[in-house]
């Protein structure tokens, strides 16, 4: 149990570890809220106000993080500068995608940031496109992730047939292990990609048709994945 609170404790602590708690609570009580919320033949009246209760609950955890990343420019071009054209990479398709990806992560916070901007009433602009620039760049930026994370799972692939082939049995299990990882980058960035196509304007693919709980369900799946593969990265079981 202390270890469970300790490793709780500092999750929170970070800025990042905080950003997907909050994030995992807003999508899972989304889900929730929308499977209560959504029939009155199926749910009781106090259930059906306790769902609507927690839907607004995970839109105030929503506008939270909207807020709070009024502050990851400056994180991000640090990170867009130290990454530059990635000629640590040792694959150009990677490193391109990568490049791509970090264009299109800086332009999304300033396009997010106009858009809140016009909501709170601080700029007299329609935030509408606004959110539409911001959604796509979103978009755009897992739509490279996967392609990403497919590329370096072939690549990684070409690594474990050597491997093989050499007798290098050591490196299996690692190799194995980011396959791994790679495979939960795909399964995420597709649950957010379909959420992502979800908000864009009505008549593209299937924009605006999820039901709430949906929504949530696909989030929550994302976001759990993040935990995983953060717990991964730090050297957790």
């Amino acid at each position: 149990h202390a270890a469970v609170c300790g490793g709780s404790v500092r999750l929170l602590e970070s800025y990042r570890g905080r950003d997907k708690v909050i994030r995992t609570i807003c999508y899972g009580s989304q889900l929730v809220g929308g499977a209560l919320s959504r029939g009155a033949e199926l749910n009781s009246s106090s259930s059906q106000q306790f769902g609507k209760s927690l839907l607004l609950f995970s839109a105030q955890l929503s506008h939270c993080r909207t807020v709070l990343r009024l502050f990851d420019d400056l994180s991000m071009l640090a990170y867009s500068h130290s990454y530059g054209l990635g000629s640590g990479e040792e694959d150009a398709g990677v490193r391109w995608i990568s490049v791509l990806s970090n264009v299109a992560d800086q332009l999304y916070y300033p396009c997010e940031h106009i858009a809140w901007a016009a909501d709170a009433e601080l700029i007299r602009v329609k935030s509408d496109k606004w959110w539409l620039f911001s959604t796509v760049l979103w978009g755009t930026s897992l739509m490279l992730g996967i392609l990403r994370s497919l590329r370096v799972l072939l690549l990684l692939k070409k690594k474990l047939r050597k491997s093989k082939r050499d007798g290098q049995y050591s490196s299996r299990s690692q190799l194995h292990r980011q396959m791994q990882l790679e495979i939960l980058s795909i399964f995420s960035g597709m649950a957010d990609l379909s959420n992502a196509i979800h908000w864009m304007p009505p008549g593209f693919l299937w924009a605006g048709r999820f039901p709430s709980w949906l929504v949530g369900l696909l989030g929550t799946i994302s976001s759990l994945i993040g935990l995983i593969q953060m717990n991964v990265t730090n050297g957790g079981s």
